[in-house]
């Protein structure tokens, strides 16, 4: 089994795509038929894409929680301070790694782990 895709949903598509750039994703904004325009980027074989809020939806789901492995952690992490983004646990050494988890600007958290 393998996770193919994995979709977030957001008030401001652009923001929050910058954001995850910063993790070391690149996007590409487009569409499919009829749908939304959106953001796009593969990591391996998985597609995370950002989509608008539906018309149902008054706000994003803060549920979701993803991780990432990525390099530059400590320059990363500065960006992060000085975008003055919540940690929700600062740079540690867990069992899991040396990981810090941050939150998205819609509330969602995001463990990142530095690559070796």
């Amino acid at each position: 089994m393998e996770i193919r895709l994995l979709v977030l949903r957001t008030g401001d598509t652009k923001k929050l795509s910058d954001f995850y750039t910063l993790f070391g994703l690149t996007f590409e904004y487009h569409q499919h038929g009829n749908s939304p325009f959106h953001y796009s980027a593969t990591i391996g074989k998985t597609v995370l894409e950002i989509y608008p809020l539906t018309k149902s939806q008054t706000e994003a789901d803060k549920n979701l929680r993803v991780g990432f492995g990525i390099d530059n952690f400590q320059a990363t992490i500065q960006k992060l301070i000085t975008l003055k983004v919540v940690f929700a646990l600062p740079p540690t050494q867990t069992e899991f790694g040396f990981r810090t988890v941050v939150e998205d600007f819609d509330g969602r958290k995001i463990e990142l782990y530095k690559n070796s």
